[in-house]
């Protein structure tokens, strides 16, 4: 019984003892621990008590990556003694991250940045840093991405009123199930509806499993024009407006991640063009190649892909939607036996344009981005020749 008493009195002395710790060296620890992770300078405007074993944190600054109006924190005594980072609850109130992305140097690879002039010695993989957090809300948070790959000022992409829920979060070698929820808005060009995100879905990180489902609704298709550009020029094409939803179900064992994917085309918007002028060459095969994918899917224009990653080192781009579309649209066109009587199947106007020599459009669209081959190209044009012959 005197064992036992003792015992408490050592627990509690030592529960004391961090708690008070945490009070007056809270601030150069929290500190101290995030530029050692970011590499930047970290300040902190107000670290205290809100309420018994309830720390409180204000007007934190991460240089050049993120900002925070308050952040609560409830810590686990206990799960402090034991060596390891335990957190009951974390809320954090209006963060706002920013991440840019920068082109590389020739020659750099992007798993290291290291100067070739300076021989360095393999260094031993760090411990994860011993963390367990019970719950994580976030709310009101902002999300700044600049992709500078695009152009020199960059092309920003912002999502806003983020709210995140977590449950579980285990960065220790032991299997937990995190769950998780994450909503946000989109703000695109100034007077156009905003898009919507919303993620859900749960993830082991020991196991490397997890199952999710990610929906994305009003993607604005010609504010992300710089990253297809190189594909089609919206100028020729007159596209004003396009809007895309997205959806992908992800699933994901032994850190092999598998995404089914599902892109929808909507609300296209041609420019208007005054009753003299011409219909533009480009135009019209624009025109006939969401002519061809409407027929392949019941009047939608949806595109279905599939992507395979890693879950500790994902990776995602628009090749694969570029190789998908390819497939689909090739698919598409060798249903008709790639014979001239294929021009009663397919729209006129693409015929009309190839036919009338839309050199640039129809080499990027026939022979280079949609691959269909020179075959259908030749006989096409030698069906209008034909044609005008007679």
């Amino acid at each position: 019984m005197r064992l036992s008493f003792i015992a408490v009195v050592i627990l509690a002395s030592l529960l004391l003892i961090t708690y008070f710790v945490l009070i007056f060296q809270g601030k150069a620890i929290i500190t101290k621990q995030l530029e050692s992770v970011t590499h930047k300078k970290v300040s902190i405007g107000h670290f205290g008590l809100a309420s018994p074993f309830r720390f409180e944190i204000k007007n934190l600054e991460v240089e050049g990556l993120a900002k925070v109006e308050s952040i609560f924190i409830s810590p686990s005594l206990l799960g402090f003694l034991t060596g390891n980072i335990a957190l009951n609850e974390v809320k954090v109130i209006k963060p706002e991250l920013t991440y840019e992305r920068f082109s590389l140097s020739p020659g750099e690879s992007s798993q290291s940045v290291i100067p070739s002039d300076k021989t360095i010695a393999p260094q031993k993989k760090k411990r994860p840093l011993p963390l367990v957090i019970k719950g994580i809300q976030i709310r009101e948070g902002k999300f700044n991405f600049v992709d500078h790959t695009i152009s020199e000022a960059g092309l920003r992409v912002t999502v806003k009123d983020i709210y995140v829920d977590l449950n579980n979060l285990y960065i220790l070698p032991r299997s937990v199930i995190a769950k998780f929820k994450i909503q946000g808005t989109i703000p695109w060009q100034q007077g156009q509806q905003e898009g919507k995100i919303e993620v859900g879905g749960w993830l082991n990180l020991f196991k490397k499993e997890m199952k999710a489902t990610v929906k994305v609704e009003g993607i604005d298709g010609i504010y992300l024009y710089p990253y297809y550009s190189q594909w089609i020029n919206l100028e020729q094409t007159r596209i004003q407006n396009a809007k895309l939803n997205f959806r992908s179900d992800i699933i994901g064992v032994n850190n092999e991640v598998t995404a089914d994917c599902h892109l929808e085309l909507t609300d296209i918007v041609f420019k208007p063009r005054a009753p003299e002028e011409a219909i533009d060459k480009a135009e019209q095969i624009a025109t006939a190649v969401l002519d061809i994918f409407k027929a392949l899917d019941k009047g939608n224009i949806v595109l279905n892909f599939t992507i395979k990653t890693k879950m500790d080192m994902p990776q995602v781009g628009f090749g694969d939607i570029k190789m998908a579309f390819e497939n689909k649209f090739a698919g598409g066109l060798k249903k008709t036996g790639f014979k001239p009587e294929a021009a009663l199947v397919f729209p006129f106007k693409l015929l009309q344009g190839l036919a009338k020599g839309a050199t640039d459009l129809s080499k990027a669209v026939v022979d280079g981005t949609f691959a269909v081959g020179n075959e259908l190209k030749k006989s096409v044009e030698d069906s209008f020749k034909k044609e005008k012959v007679n």
